[in-house]
């Protein structure tokens, strides 16, 4: 199993929040988290007929920096992301699998036509890679109202998810880290 999660930062969040977020996402899986600058290359990705990136394709890439890497990869990138079978996701990660995207762009105020709010982005951003990593680590979508494993289809619902495991989904977490470990 990898040995920790890398959060590939091809978004250019900054040096002052990839150094908030390793910490902060690290306590929430019991492993270690590196968020780092990375070149993330999106436009391989690019759907010119959707005029959006397809988040398959980014998973593949950074299932290959995770195969270099030993570690899980993450890749946070300001696109706009679907599926063939959606008209878009906030993110994708493979059920535990070592690979995964989550996507600024929807997340952003701006993209609804409201003022800007970057507090709001960032829990926003949080709770969504929370729950790509959670994927990543087993968990499927929790039927539990404020838990962060619930499914998104509006930002609205992930306004009113809480940032953390409900009691089931923690256990879950902590008996995939405790098995990483040992």
């Amino acid at each position: 199993m990898p040995a920790g999660v890398r959060i590939l930062d091809a978004a250019r969040l900054g040096a002052a929040e990839r150094e908030r977020l390793g910490p902060r996402i690290g306590a929430r899986f019991g492993v270690p988290v590196r968020c780092a600058a990375d070149p993330f290359d999106v436009e391989a990705a690019y759907d010119g007929a959707r005029r959006q990136y397809n988040a398959g394709v980014l998973m593949a890439a950074a299932a290959e920096r995770a195969a270099a890497s030993g570690e899980r990869c993450l890749a946070v990138v300001a696109v706009d992301l679907f599926v063939p079978v959606l008209t878009f996701v906030f993110g994708q990660a493979a059920l535990g699998g070592d690979a995964g995207v989550v996507s600024l762009h929807r997340l952003a105020n701006e993209f609804y036509g409201l003022p800007r709010d970057d507090a709001l982005l960032r829990r926003r951003l949080e709770k969504e890679i929370v729950h790509e990593l959670g994927h990543m680590f087993g968990l499927y979508h929790c039927h539990q109202f404020e838990c962060v494993m619930r499914s998104s289809t509006y930002v609205e619902e992930i306004d009113l998810k809480r940032e953390e495991f409900c009691p089931a989904c923690a256990a879950g977490v902590r008996t995939a880290a405790a098995a990483e470990r040992a």
